[in-house]
C-alpha cells in the first residue's frame, strides 16, 4: 500500500499531522458523549475542573508536539493562539450562562446542548477559517483589515464594559417562533418532541427549549468567532496553527462551563484584559510595518498576550475577594 499522501503537504502542513488532530478530536468527542455522560448526570464543580484540568493539558501537550515537529516560532504562535481563544472562551461561558438561565435548561441535561454545540462551533470553525486563509493568501492587505477590526472591538469592549446582551429580544427566538410549533416546557434531553396539535388535533413536531438553547449557542460562538478569527490569523497565518489552537481551546469548553458559571463574577477584570489583549494584537500588526519588521517576534507576542490575561485574572481574584471580605464585615 502506497503511504506516500500522508507525507503530502496540505495548506502547507503534512497530511499525516491533520489526520493525527482529526483522530484525537474525534477519540475525545466519543470518550466524552458516549463514556463520561451518556446518562445525562449532572456534572460537579469538582468534576468539571479535572475534565477542564486534563482538555487544557492536552491541549498544551498538542502544543508542546507542534514545537517538536513544526519549530519554535510555530510552536509559540499556537500557544499563543491557544491562550486567546481559551480566554475568548472564559468570556463566551458568561453568554452560555444566560442562555441557560434565560430557557430555564436543567442542569443536566446542559452538556448535551454544550456537546452538539461544539460539533457546530468545528464544522463553523473550520469554514470561517478556511475562507480567512484563501483571502489572506490571496489578499495580503486583508492582515490589516482584521488588525484594524480587532482594535475596534478592544476598544467597543472597554467602552461597554460588563453590559449584558439581551437574550430575549433577540430576532433568531421571534422567527424560530413565528416559523414553527415551539413548545414551553422542557421534554427531558429531546431537541424535539410529537405533540397533539390543539388545531388540528393532528401529532405534530414541536421544537422545544433546549433545541432554542441549542441555536443561541451556535449563533454566540458565530459572534464570538467574528472577534477569534481575526486574532488567531493577527498571530499567524498558518492554517494548521489557526485551526488546531481554535479547536483545542473551545474543545474544554464544555468541561469548563459547569466550573466557571456559578463563579464568573469573580473575573470581573477578565474582560478589560481581553480588550487590551485585542488591542495589542491588532497594534502590533501595524507597529511591526512601521518599524520595518516582518512581523513581531513570536516568543514577545506570547509572553505579552500570556502577561495580560494573567494579570487580568489575578487582579479579578483579588478585588473580588476584597469585596466579598468586605460585604461580609459589614454584615457581621
Amino acid at each position: 500500500m502506497d503511504l506516500s499522501f500522508l507525507f503530502a503537504d496540505w495548506l502547507g502542513t503534512p497530511v499525516w499531522m491533520w489526520l493525527g488532530f482529526i483522530a484525537v478530536v474525534i477519540a475525545l468527542l466519543v470518550f466524552d458523549l458516549g463514556v463520561l455522560h451518556r446518562d445525562h448526570r449532572e456534572i460537579e464543580a469538582r468534576e468539571s475542573l479535572v475534565l477542564s484540568a486534563g482538555y487544557i493539558g492536552l491541549g498544551l501537550a498538542f502544543g508542546g508536539w507542534v514545537w517538536w515537529q513544526l519549530g519554535a516560532e510555530p510552536g509559540m504562535n499556537y500557544l499563543t493562539g491557544f491562550v486567546v481563544e481559551k480566554t475568548l472562551a472564559l468570556d463566551n461561558v458568561f453568554v452560555i450562562a444566560l442562555i441557560f438561565s434565560f430557557f430555564a435548561v436543567p442542569r443536566k441535561y446542559q452538556h448535551r446542548v454544550l456537546f452538539w454545540g461544539i460539533l457546530g462551533v468545528i464544522v463553523l470553525r473550520a469554514i470561517m477559517i478556511g475562507l480567512g486563509a484563501a483571502l489572506v493568501s490571496q489578499f495580503g492587505w486583508v492582515l490589516y483589515i482584521f488588525a484594524a477590526f480587532l482594535i475596534l472591538t478592544g476598544i467597543k469592549m472597554l467602552w461597554m464594559g460588563d453590559k449584558e446582551p439581551e437574550i430575549g429580544n433577540n430576532p433568531v427566538i421571534g422567527f424560530l417562533r413565528q416559523r414553527f410549533k415551539v413548545t414551553d416546557e422542557h421534554h427531558g434531553p429531546n431537541f424535539f418532541v410529537r405533540k397533539l396539535d390543539p388545531q388540528t388535533g393532528k401529532m405534530v413536531r414541536y421544537i422545544t427549549p433546549l433545541f432554542m438553547a441549542l441555536v443561541m449557542v451556535e449563533i454566540a460562538d458565530v459572534i464570538f468567532a467574528v472577534d477569534s478569527v481575526p486574532a488567531i490569523f493577527a498571530i499567524t497565518t498558518d492554517p494548521f496553527i489557526v485551526y488546531t489552537s481554535n479547536i483545542f481551546a473551545i474543545l474544554g469548553l464544555r468541561a469548563l462551563y459547569f466550573a466557571l458559571a456559578a463563579m464568573i463574577h469573580r473575573f470581573t477584570y477578565l474582560k478589560p484584559a481581553l480588550a487590551v489583549v485585542l488591542l495589542f494584537i491588532g497594534g502590533k500588526i501595524f507597529v511591526a510595518d512601521l518599524l520595518g519588521l516582518e512581523k513581531v517576534p513570536a516568543a514577545l507576542s506570547l509572553g505579552v498576550t500570556f502577561a495580560i490575561i494573567a494579570a487580568g485574572i489575578i487582579w479579578s481574584l483579588i478585588k473580588t475577594r476584597r469585596s466579598a471580605a468586605s460585604v461580609k464585615e459589614a454584615g457581621a
